[in-house]
Parts: structure tokens; sequence; C-alpha cells
């Protein structure tokens, strides 16, 4: 599976959100970080960066073969520390009940299809 991902640390004044930009290439991929159980859905992005829950995140995520960027708001409600067993650092975030983020369903849902259903292991559950 292919998944990229490059972050940047937002300046530390304020609470101006970190930004992460991740590269979905395969639907296995995405099905992988999709996080169906959220309201209003999320994604485990792979990340060394420190984060606490609730830390506010924005995405920008680029999905199979377009190369638009969506951009995500977000908040941190999933980590999954180095070391985990069987698990692949990184952090969970649940997008923003905004139209950013319900439109990131939205197309994620639609990639994926039927895949939503099937009981393959993710990078969360």
């Amino acid at each position: 599976m292919e998944t990229n991902a490059q972050e940047a640390v937002a300046p530390s004044a304020g609470a101006r959100p970190a930004v992460l930009s991740l590269a979905i290439k395969e639907k296995a991929a995405l099905y992988a970080a999709y996080m169906p159980f959220l309201k209003g859905g999320g994604l485990f992005i792979p990340s060394t960066r420190p984060a606490k829950i609730g830390d506010d995140i924005f995405a920008l995520v680029q999905l199979l073969d377009d190369p638009t960027k969506m951009p995500i708001p977000g908040k941190v409600v999933w980590i999954t520390p180095a070391g985990t067993p069987g698990r692949g650092q990184g952090i969970g975030v649940q997008f923003a009940s905004n139209e950013n983020g319900e439109a990131a369903r939205a197309r994620i849902e639609n990639l994926i299809g039927g895949a939503l259903k099937a009981a393959r292991p993710t990078h969360t559950l």
C-alpha cells in the first residue's frame, strides 16, 4: 500500500493548527486509512509529529490519481504511538463538521464504495 505523508509544523504563536500533507495512491490504502466510525468521518495520517487528543489539524489530502489536494480541517481523536505492535505510528483526524469535512467524507466513501462493509483490518480498528 502506498501512502505518503509530509508534515509542516505551524508556528507556535497562537493556536494555529498543524498542517499535514497526505497522498493516498491506492484504494486499499484509502480503505485502511479511512475512519467511518467517526461522526463525519476521518482519516488515519501516518505521522511522527507529537500530537495530543483535541489538537487542531489541517490536512491537505490527495486521493488516488486526482492531482487536486482537498483541504480538510479536523481534530486529533486517535493516536497510535511509535512501537505499537502491528500498527504504524500516526494520528486519527476527525473531519470538521463543515463543508470541507463533508466533501471529504463523501468523496472518500464514493471512492471506496462497498469496501466500507468489509471486515479487513485498518490502521485503527
